[in-house]
């Protein structure tokens, strides 16, 4: 069973030409948004692609590698529910994220830095900053910072959630595995995931998306812990 979702962010473009105030739209699986008139989409923060049938023209306000926009900063607003005690409230999760500029050893941009913070009782609490440009890692070093009686409630901190061992993106990349709870739950191991894995059953969704099947995730469960 899929569940709908349509999320929509405030955001603020910030590249080497002006700042531009817009509004990325989230169905659970695509980005989108438009700047300078210009629609983008991608699966991913940093792979926000040029509608394909522009003139190249129309693109010359925009730095491009062969994923999508780089070279910029994207500030957004994420509302996210979060948990302390039996109160559940939704907050933003501002988000930063700074995309480099290509290189030519790699092929990749020479950086990608991504922060993530929300206030909560009046105090902020923030992400180390420190993964190099994955949610994954941002979203569980802000939910460490936070009171021990709170957490993020998405797929982040789903029992149900779990990451391929071959590694993915910025954003998204998880498997949902509501559909295999018992199945899922043996899996401890990188064994274990990928018989799970290839039941094909699993769903692909976001680290803060959330859907009415969410439980808690408890230390060392299920391949990623």
């Amino acid at each position: 069973m899929s569940f709908h979702f349509d999320a929509r962010y405030p955001t603020r473009y910030i590249d080497r030409r002006g700042v531009e105030l817009t509004e990325i739209r989230n169905d659970g699986s695509t980005l989108s948004l438009a700047l300078r008139g210009v629609a983008f989409s991608g699966n991913d923060f940093d792979a926000l692609e040029p509608d394909p049938s522009l003139a190249a023209d129309s693109l010359t306000r925009f730095t491009l590698w062969p994923l999508g926009l780089c070279d910029c900063t994207f500030e957004c607003r994420i509302p996210i529910n979060v948990v302390c005690g039996e109160t559940t409230m939704v907050t933003d999760l501002n988000m930063r994220l700074d995309l480099g500029a290509p290189t030519a050893s790699h092929g990749g941009l020479d950086r990608e830095d991504l922060n993530l913070s929300l206030e909560l009782g009046g105090r902020s609490y923030r992400s180390n900053g420190e993964s190099g440009g994955f949610f994954e890692n941002e979203l569980l070093s802000l939910q460490a910072s936070l009171p021990p009686e709170c957490f993020m409630k998405a797929c982040i901190n789903c029992a149900y959630s779990d990451y391929h061992p071959g590694g993915h993106g910025l954003l998204g990349g998880m498997a949902c595995f509501r559909n295999v709870k018992a199945e899922y739950a043996k899996a401890t191991d990188k064994a274990g995931i990928f018989s799970v894995w290839h039941l094909q059953k699993h769903e692909m969704v976001q680290e803060i998306f959330l859907c009415p099947e969410f439980e808690r995730r408890r230390p060392n469960t299920g391949y990623r812990g």
